[in-house]
């Protein structure tokens, strides 16, 4: 079989979820971040383990992605939709019992309008200026929106990842302005934020990221595993070249791998110069451009020929890749192509 075998540990995901749940503190829930399709490893199977470790309140993106999760943790889990109440999703948010985070007066006017008495939550604004009502439009509906008991209150973090940067500090500020003496609860912080301290966990945390094994949760138990056959192995001779734009040449025989993975796999065309495989412990040089369905490695310094090089896991996971690529894991785990054969652990 000539795909890559992605082994996606579900045990490790819920140790993961177990100790952001003990950062949070006893008083604060602890929810689970489940969009994008889980982030990239299966919304069902992620949300059903999270579940049998404890989460009792998950998040999406958009209501679409709220069907698989439904499926997966029964019939009365909340389930927040952070686009909150878009045109044409009355009736997927009643159906399902989705829970949209109202992001403006015009959603909220949409959503009590077409979805009397159906549960919502708010979306504040404190800085990011990506969604959630800013601090004027919070003050000119606040009483109208609490009159309708929202069943939680939010706002996100822009740099929680970085914990000295003084945008955390504004930004706590800020949602405790918009929303001290409310009756109502309130969230503020997913991974990063949990990391911050006790300060930023208020009544329910989001952890996203940090469930899936990458930073800023650096304690984070290894998720995914990632390796690929070798089809090929071939002697490039000094001077020769490995793949498109001949931007790698050799300058003294080696022995190349050719792998069957490429970009039409996630795997980001960057990571070529500064990436690498894994042969047991050993790293093995990625040569040339990550081309469509192929790249070339160095296994030149092996005592014998593998037939796979592991290219995610313990040690080298999705962040050592990022940074490869010069992105963040985030986009990798996110990118992992539906060609390879997954395979589920715990």
């Amino acid at each position: 079989m000539a795909t890559g075998t992605l082994t996606i540990d579900l045990d490790a995901l819920a140790a993961n979820w177990r100790a952001l749940d003990a950062k949070s503190g006893a008083s604060t829930e602890t929810a689970a971040v489940v969009k994008a399709d889980g982030y990239g490893l299966g919304a069902a199977r992620v949300a059903r383990k999270l579940a049998v470790a404890g989460a009792r309140r998950f998040f999406v993106a958009v209501a679409e992605e709220g069907a698989a999760v439904r499926d997966a943790v029964g019939p009365n889990a909340p389930i927040h939709v952070f686009s909150g109440h878009m045109a044409g999703d009355t009736d997927m948010l009643g159906d399902l019992n989705l829970i949209p985070m109202l992001n403006s007066a015009e959603q909220m006017v949409r959503h009590l309008e077409a979805l009397p008495g159906h549960p919502f939550g708010i979306q504040l604004d404190t800085g990011m200026n990506r969604l959630g009502m800013e601090p004027a439009e919070w003050a000119a509906v606040r009483d109208i929106a609490l009159a309708q008991s929202p069943v939680l209150v939010m706002s996100h973090l822009a740099c929680a990842d970085e914990p000295d940067h003084h945008m955390n500090r504004n930004q706590l500020r800020a949602f405790k302005e918009m929303t001290d003496g409310i009756n109502v609860p309130r969230s503020l912080s997913a991974t990063g934020g949990i990391l911050l301290g006790s300060d930023f966990h208020f009544d329910v945390t989001r952890p996203g990221i940090g469930l899936y094994g990458a930073r800023p949760f650096e304690d984070a138990a290894t998720v995914v595993s990632l390796d690929i056959p070798i089809i090929q192995i071939r002697e490039v001779l000094a001077g020769e070249t490995v793949g498109y734009g001949n931007t790698w040449e050799a300058d003294a025989p080696t022995r190349v791998a050719t792998i069957a993975a490429g970009y039409a796999d996630g795997l980001i065309r960057a990571q070529g110069p500064d990436g690498y495989a894994l042969a047991g412990k050993t790293r093995c040089k990625i040569l040339g451009r990550v081309s469509m369905d192929l790249i070339g490695v160095d296994v030149s310094h092996l005592e014998e020929d593998p037939e796979s090089l592991r290219l995610l896991g313990p040690g080298h996971g999705v962040d050592t890749m990022a940074d490869a690529a010069g992105t963040i894991g985030y986009e990798i785990l996110t990118s992992l192509g539906a060609r390879y054969n997954r395979r589920y652990k715990g």
